[in-house]
Order: structure tokens, then sequence, then C-alpha cells
């Protein structure tokens, strides 16, 4: 699809850059050029969907993404035009990705996504064990099932003659580039996702990695210089490589979200409040998480695992009218179910891993739209949960800037989080703004002299004082209903 802010290859600026995105529904790939703009024609795409089972099996295999990958690059490559005018290659994964490796980098597991929830026995271990409070503090994440400790935990009795064996735990992304350049490059903020890396020193946390039964040499040291290395792909002879970073972090940047000023509320498959800070958040919130993302700054704020995913389900189980935009422009009542959207746990600001939906207030004249805006209304006060959290620790927030699959396919649905945030939100309209974004933080490196295109904004959702009281009722009876039926659950 081409967009208003595309660029055709003849009037793109040099120097280049193909920027990759994995996402958790497809991956993605294109060519931007020196402003940030996307390239004409030269973008691709590869659906892919994770595994998932009801033990909370979420995973995806490492070979057929990095096939897509390969699709990616054959497809966006091939135009002979292109000559060697891209200069660097770089990548985002979703966050939080591990794989077992053999010493010659084969993977002895799938991929475990951020969304699987088996290892949570193993958190709460870890939490008799350990002082989580310290932990967060030093790694700026809590103990979760999202994270490598309670994982490698969990797997050493799950998976003892794989964890025996293996040499390497690699992201998804390291896992790419050492089968397409030889070398598992992992960026700061890959790193520290994976809840093991010192926010204030970029080291490995030596407590958590002993609980863990795992040693730091199995782990990359987090980088984000670029490499030169060959590759098979003649209109990249002359690119360098970017080590893999997270999506959340390329997210804040595609959206604008470039200092402590503006809060992004990322609302695609899963979704997070964030913003962007210069050093570590002193003190940290409980429920937040602050990961280093660079040499100098961190990123503050809250995942939601499911947001286009409770979106999706609903769409997909329910028999809705065409026009859900109606559905979500309609004033609130009384009579929408209460929804607490947990499809696969929760994160921030909860963290209960086994966490699972609940819906409330249903009766026989509850009809499926009703249902979906509950859903909605839902997933808008789990992300009001999180900014509850945050704003103390980020007083200079002044815009909530919203992008995403879901914002752009139901805008309307920002009119409900603004409401229900008491905060304006400006739809940022830019498609594959995570995918800009990455581009855009290795513009950083190989043209950091060139202006860049401004991001592409539509309406700005201000709240609605005469629905306040029904919202703030409705997030009462939210926590209610939480501490009732979920809080029970951790």
């Amino acid at each position: 699809m081409t967009g208003i802010d595309d660029v055709a290859l003849d009037a793109a600026l040099d120097p280049l850059v193909l920027a990759l995105d994995i996402g958790s529904t497809a991956t993605r790939g294109g060519v931007h050029d020196a402003s940030g703009r996307r390239v004409q024609g030269l973008q691709h795409k590869a659906p892919h969907a994770f595994t998932v089972a009801p033990d909370g099996t979420s995973v995806i295999d490492p070979d057929q993404v990095t096939a897509e990958i390969e699709q990616v690059l054959d497809a966006v490559t091939g135009d002979p035009r292109l000559g060697t005018r891209i200069a660097g290659v770089a990548m985002d994964t979703f966050a939080a990705s591990l794989i077992a490796v053999d010493a010659a980098g084969r993977a002895l597991t799938p991929c475990l996504t951020y969304a699987d929830s088996r290892s949570a026995g193993a958190v709460t271990a870890l939490r008799d064990e350990l002082d989580e409070h310290a932990v967060q503090q030093r790694t700026g994440t809590r103990l979760h099932t999202s994270y490598h400790g309670p994982r490698l935990r969990w797997l050493a009795i799950a998976e003892p003659r794989v964890v025996a064996a293996a040499a390497a735990w690699w992201s998804l992304g390291e896992y790419i580039l050492a089968r397409l350049i030889g070398l598992p490059l992992a960026g700061t903020s890959t790193v520290a996702w994976t809840g093991l890396l010192d926010r204030r020193t970029g080291e490995y946390d030596a407590e958590l990695l002993t609980a863990a039964g795992a040693d730091p040499s199995q782990f990359s040291l987090p980088s984000d210089t670029p490499r030169d290395a060959p590759s098979r792909w003649p209109a990249l002879a002359r690119a360098a490589w970017f080590p893999v970073i997270t999506d959340g972090f390329a997210s804040n940047i595609g959206a604008g979200a470039l200092d402590a000023t503006v809060l992004t509320a990322a609302t695609a498959t899963s979704g997070a409040l964030r913003v962007l800070l210069d050093g570590p958040a002193d003190p940290l919130p409980f429920g937040l998480w602050n990961y280093k993302v660079d040499a100098t700054r961190t990123l503050l704020g809250g995942a939601i695992n499911d947001v286009g995913r409770a979106v999706s389900w609903a769409q997909n189980t329910l028999r809705l009218s065409p026009e859900l935009g109606a559905v979500l422009a309609a004033p609130p009542s009384a009579g929408t179910p209460l929804v607490l959207p947990y499809l696969t746990g929760e994160r921030a600001p909860g963290w209960v891993g086994g966490a699972r939906a609940a819906l409330t207030g249903v009766s026989a004249a509850t009809d499926a739209d009703a249902l979906f805006r509950g859903v909605i209304e839902g997933v808008a006060m789990t992300y009001a949960r999180v900014a509850d959290e945050l704003r103390p620790a980020a007083p200079q927030v002044v815009e909530v800037a919203a992008a995403g699959r879901v914002s752009n396919d139901q805008p309307e649905w920002l009119q409900v989080l603004a409401d229900v945030l008491g905060q304006p939100v400006t739809h940022v309209t830019r498609r594959r703004a995570t995918q800009r974004g990455t581009a855009l933080l290795a513009l950083d490196a190989l043209a950091p002299g060139v202006p860049r295109a401004p991001r592409a904004t539509g309406a700005t959702y201000e709240p609605r004082p005469a629905y306040a009281d029904h919202y703030a009722d409705r997030r009462a009876r939210f926590t209610q209903t939480y501490d009732a039926q979920i809080r029970g659950a951790g």
C-alpha cells in the first residue's frame, strides 16, 4: 500500500535504509530514504501467527521467520535501479523472545514469545526466593512470564536435556542475523527486554542469572554499533547491519515520541504506554518497567498483552454489525458489559501471568455489539491502569500519541481511550510507525544531518467532561472485579 508520505525511488534521498519489522502477525520490510520516507514499491509483507495452546504456550518457528525475512529481502532488493544505494539494514522484533541454540547456532526450541505464560510456576518460586522490588530496581523489570529469568528456571525442569545442550540463549532477531550474516547482533534494547540487564550499568544481573541457572557467557553482549558483513543480496553489498532492537523502542521513535513530553500509546496486537527518558527512572513505580535502550536513554512504561488480539477475538467470535465505528462513537451506556480483556495474561501494572478474561454484567439483553463495546472499554481501562502509575514518574507528558493497527482500523476507539484516560489523544496515522522508527534510528547513525519528514497525524480526541463520572464509575468497578477475580490468580 502506498502512503501519501511515500517517495518514488528516483526522488529518494540517499543514503537508503532497509528496515525490517517482525511483529506478532507478520514480518514486514521496506526501503526508506534518508528523510525517513518509505520508497514506493519497495515494501513487502509475509503474514504469520503464533502457535498457542490452553496451557499458555505461545511460540513461533524461528526458521519460518528467517525464511520470511529472506522473502522480504528478495522482494525489496530486486529492483535493479537500487544499485548499492542501501547503506544500512536494521531490524526490530517483538520483544522478550527466547530461543535455545546449540554450539552450531541451531535452534533447540521454538521461539518463545512474550505471551508464553508456561513459566508462571517459576515466577512464584522466584518471588519466594528473591526480593522482587530489589530485582526491579536493578533490572527495570518485574518477575514475570515475559522475561528470561522465570523461563530459564521453568525450562530447566520441563526440558532439562535441552537446557543441558544449550550453548547460548538468543532472541529471535539474533537467530535471524546469525543465519543471514553469521553475527547474532543484539542491541541494548533487545538485551534489556530479557529482564536480565542492569538498567544503570548495562551489565547482566548476577543474582538473577544464578537463580535462573544460566551463565552470562550464554548471552550476547549489548551493542548498538552497526557491522559490515557479506550477504547474498547484491543490493546490500555496501550495507552495514545494525544490531536488532525491540519493537517498543522503534514504535516510540516512529510515532514521534522522542522525549519525555510525549507518551506513546502503542495499539497493535499487543499494546503499551511508553515514554522516552534521559537516564533511568528513579524511583521506578512497581507496576512499570524501565528498559535501557541505548548508552544514555531508557524507556519507561507498561505493556498490555491483549489489544488488537482482543479486538480480533471479538470480531472473529461475535456476530458484529458491519459498521463498528458507530458502535464506538455512540455515547457510553450503563448496559455495556464490563470486560477484563486478559486473553493471554496480564503484564503491567499487575503482572499476573495467569490472568484470563472476565465478563460481567451480561444479560439476555446484551447483544454482540454491546459486548464488543465492552471489550473496547476494557482495553482502554487497561491502558488507564498503566497511566495511573506512569504519571507521577513522568510529569512532563503533555501529549498522548496513539499509533498502530487498532487505531488505524478503528480510529473511533481513540475517543473511548481519551474519555477513559481523561487526556487528549492524537492519532498518528502513519502506518508501519514501528518500521519507520527502526529506519530512523539507523538514519541517526548513517545520515545525522538530513532533516526528517514529519510524522503524519489525524484527529486529536478530547476527553468529554459529560462522561467523566460514567467512566470513573466503570473504572472503579473494573478495579473491584480485577481484585476479586484476577489478583487471586497471581
